[in-house]
């Protein structure tokens, strides 16, 4: 049974947790409001990959942007510094992982209260700081400064 989470002010839902396959694999849908974003970053641990489910989302892979659509589909090597956005009114996308990207998840996410998105707020100085910390316990930094 899918796990639906609060992240932030996504909405994840947990088809797969690595505790009930051999691999290890997480596959997480993430679903966001348009302005969404996650800052520069690095999995130290882990590839990423993601399959566009709804919407349009602008990836930074290093120094290369790409807009990715429905349908669209890429993977992001471990180590590799990366950002995205949503650049639609919606997105909805997949993402794969096999390392401890979905314990950083659970650290911080609390059960959807109801379908939908959560309320829409931008984070406190609190959260960032929290965010940060938890993402390093998980091996992910943020090479630049993340902003709120």
């Amino acid at each position: 049974m899918a796990d639906t989470l609060w992240f932030t002010t996504a909405r994840l839902t947990i088809h797969l947790s690595q505790k009930d396959n051999a691999d290890g694999l997480t596959l997480i849908e993430h679903h966001m409001a348009e302005g969404f974003s996650v800052p520069l970053h690095v999995h130290r641990d882990e590839d990423e990959s993601f399959y566009i489910l709804q919407g349009e989302v602008r990836m930074q892979i290093e120094h290369e942007v790409r807009r990715l659509t429905l349908g669209d589909a890429l993977t992001v090597s471990g180590g590799t510094p990366h950002s995205l956005r949503v650049v639609s009114s919606e997105a909805r996308f997949l993402s794969m992982t096999t390392g401890r990207f979905e314990g950083m998840i659970r650290s911080l996410a609390r059960p959807a209260k109801n379908e939908g998105l959560p309320p829409q707020a931008e984070p406190t100085a609190e959260e960032v700081a929290a965010l940060i910390a938890v993402c390093a316990a998980h091996g992910i930094e943020f090479p630049e400064p993340a902003v709120a």
